[in-house]
């Protein structure tokens, strides 16, 4: 079976306001579903904890930025993953949680315990849904977002291919709001495109575009296809895969 590692970033799953939008993430549910139909095995790198969090929790006064952190992930991921559970329970489906920081990949044994976990949930039709630990990920212990996380998973798991969903189409030749600006398509991880990007952060995630570049230059190098695509798009994850032709995005190859 095809192994899928699905990174949704926060902007994908959050409104302009920075509210969860559940209408988007049953979207990107029914596609995981899907393909799993069609042969897939899927794992979720999913953000968005800290801004359910953050939509939850009316605070009248002010936190420090690890209390901040801290705070709103023990309270947004209880959200997101009920949330989870809740759309995928309807396809009489079952979703594990699985919660990591670097440290739980810095010694094989550390690594092997993860993957292990993660093979057990794929043999018996369990869709692992994997985020940073933010209740105890602080300084050190911080990957440096969620895109970098996928990318160690794709690896770990044998995956044929990273799906990284961002809220704009891929890679532009030039800034993506400058007249002209065309998505490129295709991109070889020896290519250094880094004049193109912007470093610029997301606005309620830690990555941006700089951060899936890396990233995906540095999983392509190992021979698993990476695709950067817009995942507010409708049957994003399903176009992709079934009609690359008829679908923007930038795909990194070997």
């Amino acid at each position: 079976m095809k192994r899928l590692v699905v990174k949704i970033g926060t902007n994908v799953l959050t409104r302009p306001d920075g509210s969860l939008d559940v209408t988007r993430v049953s979207a990107l549910v029914d596609q995981v579903v899907g393909l799993r139909e069609m042969g897939y095995a899927v794992v979720i790198v999913s953000s968005g904890a800290v801004a359910c969090g953050r939509t939850e929790l009316r605070l009248d006064h002010d936190l420090d930025s690890v209390e901040q952190r801290q705070l709103y992930s023990a309270v947004g991921q209880v959200r997101l993953m009920d949330l989870y559970y809740r759309l995928f329970r309807d396809y009489g489906l079952s979703v594990g949680q699985v919660l990591t920081t670097r440290r739980n990949f810095e010694t094989e044994r550390e690594r092997e315990n993860q993957r292990a976990c993660m093979e057990v949930m794929l043999e018996h039709g369990v869709v692992p849904i994997v985020n940073e630990n933010d209740t105890v990920s602080v300084t050190e212990l911080m990957f440096t977002d969620n895109d970098e996380l996928s990318g160690l998973i794709a690896r770990m798991i044998g995956a044929q291919t990273l799906v990284l969903l961002s809220n704009i189409a891929g890679i532009y030749d030039r800034r993506p709001d400058e007249p002209g600006a065309r998505v490129i398509r295709t991109v070889r991880c020896t290519e250094d495109l880094s004049a193109c990007i912007s470093e610029e952060k997301s606005a309620f995630g830690r990555g941006g575009m700089f951060s899936k570049y890396n990233t995906a230059r540095s999983v392509a190098s190992e021979g698993i296809r990476v695709l950067i695509a817009d995942g507010k798009r409708e049957n994003i994850l399903t176009d992709l895969l079934e009609r690359p032709e008829q679908t923007v995005f930038t795909e990194f190859l070997p």
